[in-house]
């Protein structure tokens, strides 16, 4: 029988993020501000988000470090297992391998406290005292709440 889940141990997690801004053909357009139709600048940014994620979202560095805390933090709910779809290759006759990953195991049912624990984890660090989201569908929110309460 061939895989279909592929499993990591806590030991093979990655250590870094991937960005694909490195591998990309050409720079991504930047992002503009709202107010003015310009390239938005790291100053204007700052009373939003701290300096760490600002730099870390127009590095064009290929792999960025995660921090010990934060990946110790994702041992609680990853790796995540790896499901190759073969059904859904065979109902699309494709020859492309198509995979998948689950993220219902994590604390808050979703794949967003991948990014909640890391971006409470950086403003912990710059200092920030409260957090607040701009959705309200709920998962965001949980996700938000588990990753503060992690980091106080």
């Amino acid at each position: 029988m061939d895989t279909v889940k592929y499993v990591l141990t806590e030991n093979q997690m990655p250590k870094a993020w991937y960005n694909i801004q490195a591998d990309l053909p050409e720079a991504l357009p930047p992002v503009l501000n709202p107010g003015t139709g310009k390239p938005i600048t790291p100053d204007e940014l700052l009373p939003l988000f701290p300096l760490a994620l600002i730099e870390q979202e127009v590095s064009q560095q290929r792999w960025i470090e995660i921090p010990d805390a934060v990946r110790s933090i994702y041992c609680q709910w990853r790796p995540t297992p790896l499901y190759r779809a073969r059904r859904l290759e065979q109902a699309l006759d494709t020859p492309a391998k198509i995979y998948y990953k689950y993220e219902g195991v994590s604390p808050s049912g979703s794949h967003k406290p991948n990014t909640a624990v890391a971006q409470a984890y950086y403003n912990k660090q710059a200092g920030v005292k409260k957090l607040t989201t701009e959705t309200g569908a709920g998962q965001w929110g949980s996700s938000l709440a588990f990753a503060g309460a992690l980091f106080g």
